[in-house]
Parts: structure tokens; sequence; C-alpha cells
């Protein structure tokens, strides 16, 4: 459940929370910048609305509940996972906290570029921790796990267009920032991982004799 830390534990639990902090930070970024969420965030900041709840805390209670769903797909969650839940909450709370709304168009549109770079960066640095992919993407991966012939492709564009819309209904901000995000973050995240990746020794050198196929 806790995953394998015999490969350099310190600087996977180090890389892993500075990510999970830093994955916090740049969603408070966007929310600031007012220009646009991404579709889990655009689901969260209706929900906060609704509920009168801080994003951080919806952010958690839904983490969890992700997790819940879990448990049918047979899915194990690592460190990682149960760290994602938690922390990065926390960190956008503790952002919006210390950070007060920006007026100016020019220094919102500086926050979402910050915001979307940031979180591809901060992607690559949990998931390159190699400790367990948060609640949400395991969600994704569960789904196809189950039925194999499944895209996983096709399931997260269900997942997020579902939330998307459900979180647009509920208030969340569409907007620019939106489309952005959905064009960046996947070439952000693949610029960095190979940065941040730390592939355990028997892992890096099976993927050097048989590379996975992209796509």
């Amino acid at each position: 459940m806790l995953g394998n830390l015999r490969h350099r534990p310190v600087r996977r639990l180090t890389q892993l929370f500075f990510g999970l902090v830093a994955y916090g930070f740049s969603m408070a970024l966007m929310i600031r910048s007012e220009l646009g969420l991404n579709p889990w965030d655009v689901f969260h900041q209706g929900l906060s609305r609704l509920t009168g709840l801080s994003m951080g805390t919806v952010v958690i209670v839904v983490g969890l509940l992700v997790l819940l769903a879990w448990l049918p797909l047979r899915q194990r969650p690592g460190v990682g996972t149960l760290a994602n839940v938690v922390v990065i909450g926390l960190a956008v709370d503790a952002t919006l906290a210390l950070m007060p709304p920006v007026e100016p168009f020019a220094a919102r549109a500086v926050l979402l570029v910050a915001g979307i770079v940031g979180n591809g960066a901060a992607t690559a640095l949990y998931l390159g921790a190699r400790l367990g992919p948060g609640p949400r993407d395991g969600l994704m991966t569960g789904f196809v796990a189950r039925r194999p012939g499944r895209s996983l492709r096709l399931v997260r564009t269900i997942i997020e267009v579902g939330v998307l819309a459900v979180g647009a209904l509920l208030g969340g901000t569409i907007g620019a920032g939106t489309i952005a995000y959905a064009l960046a973050i996947g070439p952000l995240a693949q610029l960095f991982l190979p940065i941040f990746d730390v592939s355990e020794p028997n892992r890096a050198a099976a993927e050097r004799i048989a590379p996975t196929p992209a796509g």
C-alpha cells in the first residue's frame, strides 16, 4: 500500500511533497487569475461555491471520495496517493489565504501562465517520484485496467468533460485558461517528467531494453 521506498527514499519523498505543494500553489495562481481552471478545479470551485467550504477542503473531500471509488476497481494506493489527497488541498488554501485577488488583466494573465507551467512541473515532480498516482489519475487508469480494450484518452476525456459540465453548472470558472490548460498540460508534463523521473534500477534497465510505445 505504501509503495516501494527502498530505492532513494529521501529523494523521492522530498520530491513528492515538494511537487504536491507546488501543485497546490499553481492551482491557487490559476484561481486568482480568474481566467479559467482545469476541469477538475472547475468542479471543485463549483462545489466550494455551493457548499461554502474552502477550495482546499473540497479538494480533500473529493479526493477521499474518488479514492473510495478505487475499491471496486481493485486499485492500490501508494504513499503518494494518500499524500496527494491531503497536501494539495492544504497548499491551495494556504496560498489563497496569503495571496489577495489581483485586478489588472496583465497581472492575471501572468498568474495564469505561471500556474499552468507550474502545474506541469509539479505534476512531473510527484509522478516522477513513483510513489503512486493521484486519486483522480488512478480512477482513470483503474477503469482502463478493468477493460484493457478501453482507451485511456477516451476514458479521461469522458470523466473530465463530465466534471467540467457539472462544475460549470455549479458556477466554476471556465475561460481561456481552461482551454490553454487542456492544450498545454500534456506537453509540459512530458517535457518535465524526464528531468524528475526517479526510476528504480531494474525498471530503468527494463525500459532501456523494451521501451514503452508512445501514445
